[in-house]
């Protein structure tokens, strides 16, 4: 009887054992994919954003924009979304208060949540990101 219930035990403890690493292997991939899904989505981002900077701006690229703005509300977590929210409330057109600090504090919170989204850990006190615009553009006021 004894032996009897330690094959049990040992034959049931194997199953969860296996199962357990079946779990967690699965959820780690899953993981991974989803962080792959979200580097997507960041860099889609950041793509569309270099397409309306001043001097670079075009209506497709303000719609590539409206459209990863909109795909990050499926895939960012929720302090993403509102640090997105806070950028474009600065930047949108009707704002009558604009101002470049805040526009680059409002993006580097912006840029410092999507990396620690993907696992990236910065120091927040330094951490700031600029664009750069390639100059390549005639500008749409003077033809140049």
């Amino acid at each position: 009887m004894t032996s009897l219930l330690v094959a049990l035990i040992t034959t049931l403890g194997g199953i969860g054992i296996a199962g357990a690493t079946y779990w967690f292997t699965k959820k780690r991939e899953r993981d991974a994919e989803l962080r792959k899904e979200k580097l997507e989505h960041y860099k889609a981002f950041v793509i569309a954003l270099s397409g309306t900077i001043s001097g670079e701006s075009t209506p497709a690229g303000q719609g590539a924009f409206a459209c990863a703005c909109n795909n990050l509300n499926l895939i960012a977590p929720q302090i993403v979304i509102e640090r997105l929210r806070a950028f474009q409330e600065e930047i949108k057109t009707t704002n009558p208060n604009k101002s470049q600090r805040k526009h680059d504090e409002l993006m580097s919170q912006l840029f410092l949540s999507m990396r620690r989204d993907l696992g990236i850990d910065d120091d927040e006190s330094t951490f700031a990101v600029g664009l750069w615009a390639s100059g390549n553009k005639t500008s749409p006021r003077t033809g140049r």
